[in-house]
């Protein structure tokens, strides 16, 4: 649920070629992956971005397993064109945001505005918390982690709206989880857990319903997900909504 394309800015990673992520991807038994791109943090010409993506993910060698998820940077003029032309015209499912790379807050009256609209098109948002470890940010680009606080009082008035949060979580504990772990609209991905036994650590804490498979991949090594999933022991009918399940009907819920 949390894959890039494109290039990170600041230096190349091993899998930043689509080709050779996608033949990872595979080799891990991924059969789809929910893509924004890499470019969407810094190019203010988020159609042309958008348009990249969506081309990419439609091309046949990826065979179907890449979903785009476009860019909608609301601190932008017409910022509503974006978002219009991610569900007519690329028809996206969803939209990826980055607030802290934008300039934003999530009390910022444009946030609300996008929320509502994106959840009257049955888009399902997800919010990257972080990008990189802000110890080895760029010193020209140091990035804090979006601060997550504002958020339950936007979904207060839009009850309907479907959030994953990205990166948001470093430990099964705290953090974004003390802000939002009862917030029923709101899922996480398990790229940046650490703690052994993170995963099932976690579904303790928020239910099996509300964790999804995300590896950050290609800024993260693809195989490190996967691991933390399988020393995590988890039962079968646990694994299957993490792994697919919960995607699937977050997805459904939008047809």
């Amino acid at each position: 649920m949390n894959v890039h394309l494109s290039r990170w800015p600041f230096r190349r990673l091993p899998l930043d070629e689509t080709p050779a992520l996608v033949r990872k991807l595979r080799e891990l038994g991924v059969a789809s992956a929910w893509c924004g791109s890499f470019d969407a943090l810094l190019h203010r010409d988020v159609a042309a971005v958008n348009a990249r993506l969506f081309q990419t993910c439609s091309d046949p060698t990826a065979a179907g397993m890449l979903v785009p998820f476009g860019t909608v940077n609301p601190m932008l003029p017409d910022w509503e064109e974006d978002l219009r032309r991610c569900h007519e015209v690329f028809r996206m499912r969803g939209a990826r945001l980055y607030p802290n790379y934008h300039g934003y807050k999530l009390d910022a009256p444009p946030f609300a505005r996008l929320m509502q609209l994106a959840t009257d098109r049955n888009l399902i948002v997800q919010i990257a918390a972080t990008m990189e470890d802000e110890r080895v940010h760029h010193p020209l680009v140091r990035v804090a982690p979006v601060d997550l606080a504002p958020l339950p009082d936007v979904l207060k008035a839009v009850p309907t709206a479907r959030v994953m949060l990205l990166n948001a979580l470093r430990g099964p504990h705290g953090g974004a989880l003390s802000v939002l772990g009862k917030a029923e609209q709101v899922s996480f991905d398990i790229a940046t857990l650490e703690n052994v036994g993170g995963v099932a650590e976690l579904i303790e804490q928020v239910s099996a319903d509300r964790v999804l498979y995300g590896s950050h991949a290609p800024f993260f090594y693809p195989d490190a997900a996967a691991l933390k999933l399988k020393e995590s022991a988890l039962g079968d009918d646990v694994a299957r909504k993490v792994i697919s399940g919960n995607a699937n009907r977050m997805l459904n819920r939008g047809a």
